[in-house]
């Protein structure tokens, strides 16, 4: 018999003997019928549990008995007319009195509980259905929705009988419990990326966020964060598909009520549509919860669309010599800053210390002979995937999720870096985030790639960020350009000290101070934590402004300090941080700036239209980012500018 089933009726019990009272003779039979004899015994129970047995169908006797314990319990055995055994005492033993007082009391907890399954089982079905998966959505009217696929499921029931009807009605439950599994990843991925999280491509994720996990609280931290995650999946499984069996039951047994009530949502369903009613922006209330089912074959198919786009490059077949020329000689800097976007650099919290950083960047830049050209480019991701930008700004493809990030690293295509490669210069890849084995390094080029374990760092991690910026451009600098009549080198060098969760954050030593990185120890400990800082979203805004102007004054120092006339930087954003730190709906678009000091490099850009200076103004133009691979190389190789179909 199923755990859930309702409280059932009892069978009537004999009566016992009563106290001496009233009592019929010892020996003598009452002269009423059997189930007479006890009214105040077996009634109440009766009463009570017939009501119940309403919503549980009818049962037998052998669950009657299982539920009420022994009827010997309830009422005792009949008298024996030829019995010679003594009148019942006046007063029953204390246990008998506290053995009733635990079954009074047991069988109002069932009876409450089994009476409240129903209610609790429909919130929790609806909820699971209605809920948005926006974290803009999650109002009371962002609830008001009725998904075709719950009303279609509640005519099978109601059509079906038996083990077909609960059949339906678990699987029904397992598919809504994966529905609020895959609403929780939207909402979470709405919070960090901006956007719904995709079944096709995304699963690589989970593992960047055990990665992160385990790197700001520690591989203990991490299993705790993915056993919790497993259990809560599990659970929300179990609940589902106990709540839609339940709704079935009730359901069956108000056959005409329940198929009236669809029949009325089913009417409301489709004028909702008709209409295109909304009562929150983006929400229709005649909704369909499988509509992400759909988004699996876009998926499928943009993955062949995205294979063909790789083929065709027109710097494919572009020898050496022909690329590049305008950059002859020189070593380029392509430096990444993390989550640097244009909220850095324009919104008010932000702008007023990033932007003095820049000024006062510009100014001494100045002084010492460079100029400088900025932009924009809008990023394929928001809030994290860094990776995806890497590979959007040096293939020249649109790189925007997992699956085309995995075509683009299998491909042959030409990267930005793979031309200098191919054109006579060194390639390295500084990369102080990559703490593993990363085999799509070859896909980009690199002739060597200093990772976190090769830097000669052995001070303290700043959490993700595990090598503070200012020591990653030191052993740059040290392995690659300090180096006499070293070869023309172009590095692509991750800053990542900005990288979330912003705490502690470096700060500026000497150059000569750096040494191992040792320095740092005293740094990191009066550092903040980060759980203070994240308990307050102000804070969380303070101290990633604060990582930015760090980030961007250790690049602006390296090219003051180690910069010559064959220097040139281009660095630029990944992508804007999280909606948490610039708000809902803001742009993707990041920074970008070309520095040099031979005054032939910038003239090679003088028809981008950027903007003068270290800080793009409103007005910069912007471009996408793929974009950026074709017009760099035709502006520095003299290439024309190739025709590309849309993105």
């Amino acid at each position: 018999m199923s755990v859930f089933t309702r409280y059932h009726r009892h069978r009537p019990a004999a009566a016992g003997r009563t106290g001496p009272e009233g009592a019929p003779p010892a020996g003598e039979r009452s002269s009423g019928p059997p189930d007479a004899a006890a009214p105040d015994a077996a009634g109440p129970a009766s009463t009570d549990a017939g009501s119940a047995s309403t919503d549980a169908g009818p049962v037998s006797d052998a669950e009657r008995v299982s539920d009420a314990g022994p009827a010997s319990d309830v009422a005792g055995p009949l008298p024996d007319a030829k019995s010679n055994s003594e009148p019942a005492p006046d007063v029953a033993p204390p246990s008998a009195g506290r053995g009733s007082a635990r079954r009074v009391l047991r069988r109002t907890l069932r009876r409450t509980l089994r009476r409240a399954g129903t209610p609790v089982a429909g919130l929790l079905v609806a909820f699971a259905l209605l809920a948005p998966d926006r974290p803009d959505a999650l109002t009371a009217a962002g609830f008001v929705r009725l998904p075709a696929e719950a009303l279609l499921a509640g005519v099978l029931i109601l059509a079906l009988r038996g083990r077909a009807r609960r059949a339906v009605a678990a699987a029904a439950g397992a598919v809504i419990g994966l529905l609020a599994i895959v609403k929780a990843a939207d909402l979470g991925f709405q919070s960090v990326l901006a956007r719904p999280f995709n079944l096709v491509s995304d699963w690589y994720f989970l593992r960047a966020g055990v990665d992160f996990v385990a790197e700001s609280a520690g591989p203990a931290g991490a299993v705790g964060a993915v056993a919790g995650a497993v259990l809560l999946a599990v659970a929300v499984l179990v609940l589902m598909t106990w709540s839609a069996l339940r709704l079935a039951g009730a359901a069956a047994r108000r056959r005409t009520a329940s198929a009236g009530a669809l029949g009325v949502l089913a009417v409301t369903w489709v004028i909702c549509a008709l209409l295109g009613a909304q009562l929150a922006p983006g929400t229709p209330v005649a909704a369909l919860a499988a509509d992400r089912l759909l988004q699996v074959r876009t998926s499928l198919r943009d993955q062949e669309e995205f294979q063909a786009a790789l083929r065709q490059d027109p710097f494919r077949a572009t020898p050496g010599e022909a690329l590049l020329a305008g950059l002859r000689g020189k070593d380029v800097l392509l430096a990444f800053v993390e989550s640097y976007g244009r909220d850095a650099v324009q919104d008010q919290e932000f702008a007023g210390g990033v932007g003095a950083v820049l000024a006062e960047g510009d100014r001494r830049l100045r002084a010492a002979g460079y100029a400088a050209r900025s932009g924009f480019l809008t990023s394929p991701t928001i809030g994290g995937g860094s990776w995806l930008a890497h590979a959007t700004l040096l293939s020249g493809r649109w790189v925007n999720d997992q699956q085309r990030y995995q075509a683009t690293v299998e491909s042959d295509r030409l990267t930005l870096n793979g031309a200098f490669r191919r054109a006579g210069w060194r390639t390295v890849g500084v990369m102080p985030g990559v703490t593993r084995a990363w085999p799509e390094g070859a896909f980009f080029g690199y002739d060597q790639v200093y990772a976190s374990w090769n830097l000669g760092y052995r001070g303290p991690g700043f959490n993700w960020g595990t090598v503070p910026d200012q020591f990653t451009l030191e052993s740059f600098q040290r392995a690659e350009r300090a180096k006499k009549d070293h070869p023309p080198v172009m590095a692509e060098v991750a800053l990542v000290s900005s990288h979330a969760p912003w705490a502690p954050i470096p700060r500026m030593v000497g150059w000569d101070e750096l040494g191992d990185g040792s320095v740092f120890r005293s740094i990191r400990a009066a550092g903040q934590d980060p759980d203070q800082v994240w308990s307050d979203p102000a804070r969380v805004r303070a101290e990633y402004r604060r990582s930015i102007e760090y980030s961007l004054t250790g690049l602006l120092s390296y090219v003051e300090r180690y910069g010559d006339d064959d220097l040139v930087l281009v660095f630029l954003g990944d992508h804007q941080p999280a909606p948490l730190v610039t708000g809902p709906g803001a742009s993707r678009d990041v920074p970008i700036t070309i520095v040099a000091k031979d005054r032939a490099v910038l003239d090679r850009i003088s028809g981008w239209g950027w903007q003068d200076g270290l800080r793009p103004g409103p007005g910069a133009p912007v471009w996408p980012m793929d974009t950026f691979r074709d017009r760099f190389l035709t502006a520095f190789g003299g290439a024309p500018a190739p025709s590309r179909p849309g993105r």
